[in-house]
């Protein structure tokens, strides 16, 4: 099988600059939703370069389960947690008892999200892979 990591990579990239634009426009949970993607496209990368394939959406799961020689500090796991809480929250209103998510994203918030998915992108970076 053919690896796709590298356009993963760069999917994961672009993700992340995609981040920025509803930050722009104070769309907050599109920022953290988008972030979080970002993250997860480049973990996974991680896992195709060990010849794995995963399905998980969780970020810190995976982050979690990689193996020893690749398995980040727990700093990081830590603020992927923050992440995998906008995979769902940030676009389905049914989370909360009431209001929209858009009630409940400040910028504050997604520019905290956007700094942590640069922070796992540049992991996933300095473990050897470069788009």
């Amino acid at each position: 099988m053919v690896s796709r990591a590298f356009n993963q990579f760069k999917q994961a990239l672009k993700d992340l600059e995609h981040a920025e634009k509803p930050l722009r426009l104070g769309d907050y949970e599109w920022t953290c939703f988008a972030a979080h993607q970002a993250a997860e496209k480049a973990v996974k990368v991680l896992y195709q370069k060990l010849g794995l394939e995963v399905w998980e959406r969780s970020i810190s799961r995976l982050l979690n389960n990689l193996p020893e020689d690749f398995k980040p500090p727990k700093e990081l796991i830590d603020i992927a947690k923050e992440l995998d809480g906008h995979y769902i929250a940030s676009r389905h209103p049914n989370i909360y008892s009431e209001g929209a998510p858009m009630g409940y994203y400040t910028e504050n918030k997604a520019r905290r999200v956007i700094e942590y998915a640069r922070k796992i992108i540049e992991l996933c970076r300095n473990e050897g892979f470069q788009a």
